[in-house]
């Protein structure tokens, strides 16, 4: 069955009449309260002028709403009432800056909405190039070491153990070319003015388990212990883009943080939302990278070796990207272990009463 879209200029009209309407409505409603002309008129149809230019398109609707709101202030509230004159002395000039007034909020409003498009459509630009800045900072060792080492296979003479370890290089710098190719179609979802998700009650224990699971399949992973609730957690979500999002906070860890050694995730449930944490024993973000390490331009400039291949946040910004689009965010700080934490929250129509049950902890 195909919906159907009320075009947007028919619905830019029936804003314009319902917020004049609105505005005669109350106008004479107040004259009946006050008993006179009503001197609040003029000042509630140059609200609505506001308004109006607020949440329409373009300068035509504003306009012909200083139109309409002079003529009905002149119309019903000005002596003579119920009757258009403008020949009582110093009517034409008290129209006339009404008039104006009107006309220079409308344009002003107008102004301001295109002013805060213009800079969304400038953060959404400055994003891409951020991002493939990024992604081709992110390809460009794993490639090279792909072509050294196949190029090293066809050309020597190599030992089985020799050979085997090649191989091994280029699956690993293979899994990690897949990771950053997933990362970069995911952005390119939310790169429009709006998201379209195929949201479906997941089960929560599902998608993290198989998150675990993929997880698992990179080289140089770590153990997971995960603590949820007794009770099963739906949540309406893109179950694999949620996943996707568990998998790069894991590898995050694996890239990051040195030295740890585990990784716990924490998922909580209350009445409207659910609260998943990841956290590490790791030595944690230093404060001044906080700010910026969930945008996706951070410079890592600690690097222990030419061919290591962390990356500079371009999954923690796909992150941020997904977990907004399901009306959630995604926060960073310290972890009660000691190293670093990414939680976010995730809207929800279940609705939990009583006491919580008890956290069930299960390693994986």
């Amino acid at each position: 069955m195909q919906k159907h879209h009320i075009p947007k200029r028919w619905l830019d009209f029936l804003l314009f009449a319902l917020i004049i309407g609105a505005a005669l409505g109350i106008s004479l409603i107040l004259a009946r309260v006050n008993d006179d002309n009503n001197p609040f008129a003029m000042a509630i149809f140059i609200l609505a002028v506001a308004v109006i230019a607020r949440v329409t398109d373009g300068y035509f609707w504003g306009i012909a709403a200083s139109v309409a709101g002079t003529l009905c202030v002149n119309y019903f509230f000005s002596y003579p009432f119920w009757s258009f004159d403008i020949t009582y002395p110093g009517y034409p000039l008290t129209m006339s800056v009404m008039l104006l007034v009107s006309i220079l909020i409308s344009a002003l409003t107008t102004q301001i909405k295109k002013q805060e498009q213009l800079r969304l459509e400038m953060d959404r630009e400055k994003m891409h190039a951020d991002l493939l800045r990024a992604v081709a900072h992110d390809i460009r060792t794993p490639l090279a070491s792909i072509l050294g080492a196949s190029s090293a296979l066809q050309e020597q003479q190599l030992s089985p153990e020799d050979q085997s370890n090649l191989v091994s290089g280029i699956h690993r710098d293979a899994q990690w070319l897949v990771r950053v190719t997933e990362n970069l179609l995911s952005v390119t979802r939310f790169s429009g003015n709006e998201v379209t998700l195929k949201k479906e009650d997941e089960v929560l224990e599902e998608i993290i388990g198989s998150a675990i699971l993929k997880y698992h399949q990179m080289p140089g992973t770590l153990p997971v212990r995960v603590e949820t609730p007794e009770d099963i957690l739906l949540v309406p979500a893109d179950g694999m883009l949620l996943e996707q999002v568990l998998i790069n906070l894991f590898d995050n860890v694996s890239a990051h943080a040195e030295g740890a050694t585990q990784i716990w995730l924490t998922a909580a449930a209350s009445a409207d939302h659910i609260t998943i944490s990841v956290e590490d024993d790791g030595p944690g973000i230093p404060s001044a990278l906080l700010p910026s390490i969930l945008s996706g331009t951070l410079q890592n400039t600690n690097r222990v070796r030419p061919d290591d291949r962390r990356s500079m946040g371009i999954g923690l910004s796909v992150c941020r990207s997904i977990i907004r689009a399901h009306g959630g965010e995604l926060n960073a700080g310290r972890s009660r272990h000691g190293g670093a934490q990414f939680s976010f929250t995730l809207p929800t129509k279940e609705e939990h009463h009583g006491d919580k049950p008890p956290a069930e902890n299960s390693d994986y």
